[in-house]
C-alpha cells in the first residue's frame, strides 16, 4: 500500500490503486475507511473499467490521526486528495465521495476543476454544515465522542455491545477501531463548516451527479438544491434511503454511475 507524506502536516496518507482504465478517486465518509468501497460492492465493478484509487483520510483507516480540529479543514482534505493524484502522477481524474468524501470532492472540482472530469456525490451537502453531525449521527455525538469514546460513539447509534445481526457488529467493530481523539477533532471541524456560495456553485463547470435517498433530510433537499444550481449537473434520487443507507445496496447507484463516468 503506497504512503505519502501530507503536504499540509507531514502525516501519513495511505491509499491503494486498483484496475486500470481512467482514474477514479473514491472519497469514504466520516468514521469510516476506503475498506467500504470493496464491502459494499463498489470495488470490482469500478475497477473492471477504471484505475481505482482509494484513499484512507487523514483521521481515518491507517492514515495519520491528528488530535485537533484544526488540522481537518476542509482545505487540507483537498490537499491531500491533490497530493495523492500527485504521486500517482495522475493529471486529471474522477472523483466519487460519500457524505465527508462527497463534500471534498465537490470543493476540489471547485478548487481544481482542470484535474477532475466528473464528480459524484453521494449524500452530500453544499450548505453549511453547523448541527450536521448532530442529524446525521446523533444530538451531542461530539461531545459523548469526547467523554465516552468511540463506546458512547456506537451506543448512541443503537451499535451497543448487544448487537446481533452481521452488518450491526462488523459496523461496530470498525468503529471502534477510530481514534476516538481524532474523530472528536473531525466531528468538531465539520461543525464548524461554512457553506459553498451560490456563485461558485452556479460558475463550476465540471460534470456532476448528484444523489442521495428520499429519507435523507437535509442532504436530499441540500444535493437537490445544489444540482439546481449546477449548470452540468443532475440530481437523482434514491428511493427510501436514509444517510446511513445510502450506500447499499450499490446496484441502483452503479447503474446510474457507470453511464455518467463513461
Amino acid at each position: 500500500m503506497p504512503v505519502i507524506p501530507s503536504p499540509v502536516d507531514g502525516i501519513d496518507l495511505r491509499y491503494d490503486v486498483t484496475g486500470s482504465g481512467p482514474a477514479l478517486v473514491l472519497l469514504h465518509g466520516s468514521v469510516l475507511s476506503r475498506a467500504i468501497w470493496r464491502g459494499l460492492g463498489y470495488l470490482e465493478p469500478l475497477s473492471a473499467e477504471h484505475t481505482v484509487i482509494r484513499m484512507d483520510l487523514r483521521g481515518h483507516g491507517r492514515s495519520g490521526a491528528p488530535h485537533e480540529p484544526a488540522a481537518y479543514t476542509q482545505e487540507n482534505f483537498v490537499a491531500d486528495l491533490m497530493a495523492v493524484l500527485d504521486a500517482e502522477e495522475t493529471g486529471r481524474a474522477a472523483l466519487l465521495g460519500y457524505s465527508l468524501g462527497a463534500r471534498i470532492a465537490l470543493l476540489a472540482a471547485l478548487e481544481h476543476p482542470g484535474r477532475v472530469s466528473r464528480l459524484v456525490s453521494l449524500g452530500g451537502s453544499a450548505s453549511p454544515q453547523h448541527g450536521a453531525v448532530d442529524s446525521v449521527f446523533f444530538p451531542g455525538v461530539i461531545d459523548a465522542v469526547r467523554h465516552e469514546g468511540m463506546e458512547g460513539f456506537c451506543t448512541g447509534q443503537g451499535l451497543g455491545p448487544d448487537v446481533t445481526s452481521h452488518r450491526a457488529r462488523a459496523t461496530r467493530t470498525a468503529f471502534l477501531a477510530a481514534d476516538d481523539r481524532a474523530i472528536a477533532a473531525l466531528l468538531a471541524a465539520t461543525d464548524a463548516t461554512g457553506g459553498v456560495p451560490d456563485e461558485m456553485l452556479a460558475a463550476c463547470s465540471v460534470p456532476t451527479l448528484w444523489m442521495a435517498g428520499t429519507e435523507d433530510h437535509p442532504r436530499f433537499e441540500d444535493s437537490q438544491r445544489a444540482a439546481a444550481l449546477m449548470p452540468d449537473a443532475e440530481f437523482v434520487p434514491l428511493p427510501g434511503r436514509d444517510h446511513g443507507g445510502t450506500l447499499s445496496p450499490p446496484g441502483p447507484i452503479l447503474d446510474r454511475v457507470l453511464p455518467f463516468l463513461r
